[in-house]
């Protein structure tokens, strides 16, 4: 026999003031929560790579105004070239390489860019590579 006995079966007390918390909000005492809101962003944004621009050399400066000569000769073909260039990363220092197929629309010296149809505009300073 327990000590316990005598008050196992009863029913369980009611509060004639209050009414009986549902069982969601019941649950939802127990429920996780994120302390620390927004830490797993901040996790995968400094886990994220970026890399350093590299400055091409001047053989490599020369292949790239060559291939831009060539497209402004044929400005008004809309001729289709690919861009290898940098693109500065707008959340921390560094960037990515991105390459871009598109038809040339415009080549801006004084403004120094490449203005492809879908209005994409290239720096001339970013561009590595241009395939013609």
């Amino acid at each position: 026999m327990s000590r316990y006995d005598d008050i196992i079966n009863l029913p369980a007390p009611k509060s004639k003031k209050r009414t009986p918390m549902s069982n969601h909000d019941r649950a939802a005492q127990f429920a996780p929560f994120a302390a620390l809101t927004g830490h797993g962003a901040a996790i995968a944004e400094a886990g994220r790579l970026t890399f350093e621009k590299v400055i091409p050399d001047e053989s490599t400066k020369e292949e790239i105004n060559r291939a831009l000569q060539k497209l402004a000769a044929r400005i008004k073909e809309l001729p289709e070239a690919e861009f290898l260039y940098f693109l500065p990363d707008s959340r921390k220092t560094g960037g990515s390489y991105v390459t871009v197929t598109g038809r040339v629309k415009d080549i801006d010296p004084v403004l120094q860019v490449v203005v492809l149809t879908d209005e994409t505009c290239i720096p001339m300073d970013d561009i590595l590579e241009v395939v013609v």
